[in-house]
């Protein structure tokens, strides 16, 4: 399973052509009991939280599909892998967390916190992460469809690292997200993907977002103020009333300018 999750996971957020376009769940099996059942209880995990006395717990490659486990303390806890399809996490604290290459497609994560997660690889498709705590993270793995309205993603670190290529240009997958009305001030989503991401009114204040794809994406009402906009493909993305675009950095040297929207239609 960790073999199947991190080549499906890199398959699907490393830059180029035809890897770009490789579907991250393609060859997986995602009605197998591995991605849809649990093997512990709710109580199994609250009994690791009291006996490891305020140390974050292990729970490294368990199958936790389904289980509620929300308003718990996973602060700092070792998700690595595990599998929490469909699991319900409103409220827990994931702070530090380490969710690198874990599953948490249609997972209930809102009001989560999830400040300074470590989330290489992971797969969070179609979550709700509404008005969740990701500031700080490293959501460099796919979140296509999923809720992120009215979260707090200060700081965020989703941009590749061109620097570090061992395990390929990696970077943010935020295609179709919700995160209208989302606090990503300072935000780091360099060649990220956010085709058809819902950005209306969010807070973009100083966000790198050199080199990523805003191709029909809305940010109509947004604040965009000291965002650098470098190279950014902004093909039929709404770019309506923005707030600071006076401001924003290397406007000028958007992709595609003559395909933005720029006037809302009567």
């Amino acid at each position: 399973m960790r073999r199947l999750a991190l080549s499906l996971t890199l398959a699907a957020v490393a830059v180029g052509p035809a890897a770009a376009e490789q579907d991250l769940l393609l060859g997986a099996d995602m009605s197998s009991p591995a991605m849809t059942k649990a093997d512990m209880s709710r109580a199994d995990v609250e009994a690791l939280i009291e006996g490891a006395n305020g140390k974050p717990v292990d729970l490294h490659d368990k199958s936790l599909s389904g289980l509620d486990l929300s308003g718990l303390n996973l602060r700092g806890a070792n998700l690595r892998t595990a599998r929490l399809n469909r699991a319900n996490l409103r409220g827990a604290d994931l702070s530090g967390a380490n969710l690198e290459q874990a599953w948490f497609l249609k997972a209930d994560l809102a009001g989560a916190k999830l400040a300074d997660a470590k989330m290489f690889g992971i797969t969070a498709r179609d979550a709700d992460l509404s008005g969740a705590d990701l500031s700080r993270s490293m959501p460099i793995g796919d979140f296509k469809g999923a809720n992120m309205s009215g979260a707090t993603l200060v700081d965020l670190k989703g941009g590749a690292d061109i620097k570090n290529q061992s395990m390929g240009l990696m970077r943010a997958v935020f295609t179709s997200v919700n995160l209208a009305g989302a606090n990503l001030k300072g935000a780091d989503l360099g060649r990220s993907r956010l085709e058809y991401a819902n950005l209306k009114d969010a807070d973009l204040t100083d966000v790198v977002l050199i080199g990523s794809d805003l191709s029909g994406a809305n940010l109509t009402g947004a604040t965009v103020t000291g965002a650098d906009f470098k190279n950014v493909d902004v093909s039929g993305a709404r770019l309506i009333d923005l707030k600071g675009q006076s401001e924003a950095k290397d406007w000028t040297e958007r992709v595609n300018v003559d395909r933005a929207v720029t006037q809302a239609s009567n």
